[in-house]
C-alpha cells in the first residue's frame, strides 16, 4: 500500500538522504527531478534563500531549517548542535558539573523531519484530489529549534508555574518534582529501567522487587504498595536508598540476563544496545524490518489496506480552521505518544473525541509536577493541559456493556481511530481494526506501540527510554570514557512517533478519497528510533563499532560546547570546514574556551554569527520563553485560558502553514463533554444519558 504512488518530490539544498525524503519515498513517492511538475518540494534553505525559484502552485512546499523562515535570525547559520542548544534539548542532556552533551546523531533534525512529514501530508490532504477541484498547495515551514523546544514539556511547565529550572541529571529522568534514575551499569554493559507510577508500573515494579528478594540482595523496596506509589511524591531520601540497592542488583546482572530473565519476569528493563545488536535483533528480523536491498530500514510505519471499498468517501468541510478541518477522530489514546498524536490532529483542525476513564486515568492527569497541582485532582495538571489541546473528553467505563451505546455510534461517526495500548488490548474490547472496519469500512485506524503489532516482542510494553535504549541511541549518547546519558527532561521516542502517526493518518485519508479504502497503520517506536540511527547501522554493517563521541561529529571539522560567563552558561559552536575553524581562531586565539568563558553567551553567538559561524547559546526555558524573539515570533507557546490554572502558554504544534493557519483550544476536564457528545453525536436522549450516568457508565 503506497499512499504517494504517482507523486514526485523535488529536493532543494541538501535534502537528499534526509529523513523527510526517506519518509516520503517509503510511501511510494519518487525522489528527484526538477521543481516544475513536482507534487512536493522539500528544502533545507528557507523561503528567503529561494527568492527567484518558482514553486508550482499545486505543490506542497516544505522547508525545514534551523530557525524557520523569517524572523530576526534570517541569515544565521545553524545545524544540529546549534538547534539543540537554542531549542533547549542540549541544556538538559549530560551530567551535573560537566558540559552539556549532544544526543547521538541528528536527533533534533530527525524529529523536525517527522514533524515536517506530518505537515506535508496534512497539506496534501488539504489540497484534495488531482483534478478540476484540486485546491492549491501551500508552504509548510518547520523550525528545528522550535521542534526541539516543543519537547520541553516538563521544563516549560516547571518554569511557568514554579519558576524552577530543570538541570542535567546524567542517566536519570527529571519529572518536575522528582529525579528518577534510569540508566544502570550491568556487569557487561548498561540497561534502561525506571520505576513507574500507577497501575501500568505496579506489576513491573513488583517483579523487580521479587527478583531482588530471590537473588538474596538487600531490598528496601520490599512491601511497597505499588498501586499507591507516585514517583513525583516519593521522598528523595527514600528514593536514594532504593536506587542504591537497585544499582547494586543490576551491577550483578549481565546484558543476557536482562534480555532473557528480566523479560520473562516482566521488570520492564531493556539493554542499551549497540548498533550491531540492533542489526541482529530477532524481533526486527521477524517483522522484516531489514528486508531491503541494502539491509538498512526503509519503512517508518506499516499500512494494511482495508478489503472493503467505500462507494463515496466523504470529503468533509469543517468549521474549525486548519488543514484537517472536518476530519473526525475517535481517540482511545493515552500517555505521550497517543496524546501528542491527537493533539497534532486536533490542533490542525480535526474534531477529536477523547475516550478516557477515571478507573485508569491518563498518566498526565496523575503526575504532580508543580505546586499548582494536587494529588487526586484530574484537571489541574499542566502537563496534561500541554499535551491535550483541541480535544473534547468523554469519560467512559469501557467494562460496562452499556458503554457500547456510545462507542458504536462514535465508530460510525469517525473517520479515524487512534490508540496506543499494548497490542491485543483493542481486540479484547472488540475494537480491533477488523471489527471497526466491519462496522465502518472506510475507517482509518492508527496504532502506536513500542514494538509494533506483530513479532515476538509485540505483547511487551515499554516507555520512551525503551526505544532509545534498544535502538542504540542511549549507548551512543555521552562521553566515550563515561556511562551513557539520556536527555533527562525531554523525551524523544514519545515525541517523534506521534508525527509519524499523524502523517500516516493524513496520507491515508487522502488515499481513501482516491480509492475508497481505509487502512490500519502500525507505528513502532523501536523501528522509528532505529530509523534515526540509520547511519550508525551502516557503519556496523561494515564491521565498525561506533562509540560515544561527546559533542563531536565525524561529518563536521570541529564543534564543541564551551563555557560562557555565568553559572552553568554555555555556547555551542560548529565549524563544518577548516576555513570556518580558522575564522574562529582568528577571533579568539588558540584557546577558544578561555575566550568564551569571560563573555556572555548570547553576545558570543551574535559575534560569531556575524562572521558566518554557526553558534548558539545553550538556552534554558527562561531564555526560550522570556527572551527568544525567534520562538516568540513563531508562536511557540499558544496562550490559552485554563479554568483551574488560569491563562498560560501551551506548547504549540510546531508547524506553520501559509494558507491553513490553525487555532488550538484548551484541554478538557475529565468527562467535560459527556452530555453534548452523548446527545449530539450518539443520539441519546437526556433521560437515557441520566440513566447511564446513574449506572456508572461515565466513570
Amino acid at each position: 500500500m503506497k499512499l504517494l504512488s504517482g507523486h514526485r518530490v523535488a529536493m532543494l539544498g541538501n535534502m537528499e538522504g534526509r529523513a523527510l525524503a526517506r519518509f516520503l519515498a517509503s510511501l511510494g513517492a519518487e525522489l528527484g527531478g526538477p521543481v516544475e511538475g513536482a507534487s512536493f518540494v522539500i528544502d533545507d534553505l528557507g523561503l528567503e534563500a529561494l527568492e527567484g525559484v518558482t514553486i508550482p502552485e499545486s505543490a506542497v512546499h516544505v522547508s525545514v531549517t534551523t530557525f524557520g523562515s523569517g524572523g530576526p535570525r534570517i541569515g544565521w547559520q545553524g545545524g544540529e548542535l546549534v538547534a539543540s542548544a537554542m531549542g533547549g534539548a542540549l541544556r538538559v542532556t549530560g551530567e551535573p558539573g560537566l558540559p552539556p552533551v549532544k544526543e547521538a546523531g541528528d536527533a533534533c533534525t530527525f524529529h523536525a523531519d517527522m514533524v515536517a512529514a506530518s505537515g506535508a501530508l496534512a497539506a496534501h490532504y488539504s489540497r484534495g484530489t488531482p483534478g478540476p477541484n484540486l485546491v492549491k498547495g501551500q508552504h509548510v515551514d518547520v523550525s528545528i529549534q522550535q521542534v526541539a523546544f516543543s519537547r520541553n514539556f516538563n521544563g516549560v511547565l516547571v518554569w511557568q508555574f514554579d519558576q524552577r529550572k530543570l538541570v542535567r541529571v546524567g542517566g536519570a529522568l527529571a519529572y518536575g518534582k522528582a529525579t528518577v534514575r534510569a540508566i544502570w551499569r550491568l556487569a557487561d554493559g548498561w540497561c534502561f529501567h525506571s520505576l513507574m507510577t500507577g497501575r501500568l508500573g505496579a506489576p513491573a515494579n513488583q517483579a523487580l522487587s521479587d527478583w531482588m528478594d530471590e537473588a538474596g540482595v538487600p531490598n528496601p523496596l520490599a512491601g511497597t504498595d505499588w498501586l499507591s506509589y507516585n514517583r513525583s511524591t516519593l521522598p528523595a531520601e527514600t528514593r536514594a536508598v532504593w536506587e542504591g540497592a537497585i544499582a547494586a542488583f543490576f551491577l550483578s546482572r549481565t546484558k543476557h540476563e536482562i534480555a532473557t530473565e528480566g523479560l520473562r519476569r516482566g521488570i520492564n528493563a531493556c539493554v542499551a544496545n549497540e548498533p550491531a545488536d540492533v542489526l541482529a535483533d530477532p524481533h526486527l528480523a521477524a517483522r522484516g524490518f531489514f528486508d531491503t536491498p541494502d539491509g538498512l530500514p526503509e519503512r517508518f510505519a506499516t499500512f494494511r489496506e482495508g478489503t472493503a471499498q467505500v462507494s463515496a468517501p466523504a470529503i468533509h468541510t469543517g468549521t474549525r480552521p486548519g488543514p484537517l478541518s472536518g476530519v473526525k477522530v475517535l481517540d482511545f489514546a493515552w500517555a505521550l505518544v497517543g496524546s501528542i498524536t491527537t493533539k497534532t490532529l486536533g490542533d490542525l483542525g480535526a474534531e477529536i473525541v477523547k475516550i478516557e476513564t477515571r478507573t485508569r486515568p491518563d498518566l498526565a492527569r496523575l503526575d504532580v509536577q508543580v505546586s499548582a497541582s494536587k494529588p487526586g485532582n484530574w484537571d489541574d495538571k499542566p502537563w496534561f493541559a500541554h499535551l491535550n489541546t483541541s480535544k473534547r473528553s468523554l469519560s467512559l467505563n469501557m467494562k460496562k456493556p452499556e458503554a457500547r451505546e456510545l462507542i458504536d455510534p462514535l465508530i460510525d461517526w469517525a473517520d479515524v481511530v487512534v490508540e496506543n495500548f499494548s497490542p491485543g488490548t483493542m481486540a479484547k474490547l472488540g475494537l480491533d481494526y477488523d471489527s471497526l472496519a466491519a462496522r465502518n469500512p472506510g475507517i482509518v485506524m492508527v496504532s502506536g506501540s513500542v514494538f509494533g503489532q506483530t513479532g515476538p516482542m509485540a505483547q511487551e510494553w515499554g516507555v520512551d527510554g525503551t526505544g532509545g535504549a534498544l535502538s542504540g541511541r542511549t549507548f551512543l549518547t555521552g562521553w566515550a570514557t563515561r556511562d551513557p546519558v539520556i536527555p533527562g527532561a525531554v523525551p524523544f521516542g514519545d515525541v517523534i512517533v506521534p508525527y509519524v502517526m499523524a502523517a500516516g493518518v493524513a496520507g491515508a485519508l487522502q488515499h481513501r478519497r482516491e480509492t475508497g479504502r481505509g487502512c490500519h497503520i502500525d507505528a513502532s517506536m523501536y523501528e522509528i528510533c532505529v530509523q534515526q540511527m540509520r547511519d550508525y547501522l551502516a557503519q556496523a554493517q561494515h564491521g565498525e563499532r561506533p562509540q560515544r563521541m561527546g559533542n563531536a561529529d565525524a561529518r563536521v571539522f570541529w564543534q564543541d560546547v564551551l563555557p560562557a560567563a555565568g553559572d552553568d552558561r554555555w555556547v555551542a559552536i560548529s565549524c563544518p570546514t577548516e576555513a570556518h575553524h580558522a575564522k574562529v581562531l582568528a577571533l579568539t586565539g588558540p584557546d577558544v574556551a578561555a575566550w568564551t568563558s569571560v563573555r556572555e553567551d548570547h553576545a558570543i553567538a551574535a559575534e560569531l554569527q556575524s562572521l558566518g559561524i554557526a553558534c548558539g547559546a545553550v538556552q534554558d526555558c527562561e531564555d526560550m520563553i522570556e527572551r527568544d524573539d525567534q520562538l516568540i515570533g513563531r508562536g511557540a507557546l499558544a496562550m490559552l485560558d485554563h479554568p483551574l490554572l488560569g491563562p498560560f502558554g501551551h506548547i504549540a504544534t510546531p508547524i506553520r502553514f501559509s494558507r491553513d493557519q490553525f487555532t488550538p483550544f484548551r484541554a478538557p476536564g475529565m468527562g467535560e463533554h459527556v452530555s453534548e457528545i452523548a446527545r449530539d453525536l450518539c443520539g441519546l436522549t437526556e433521560a437515557r444519558i441520566a440513566e447511564l450516568d446513574q449506572a456508572g457508565v461515565f466513570q
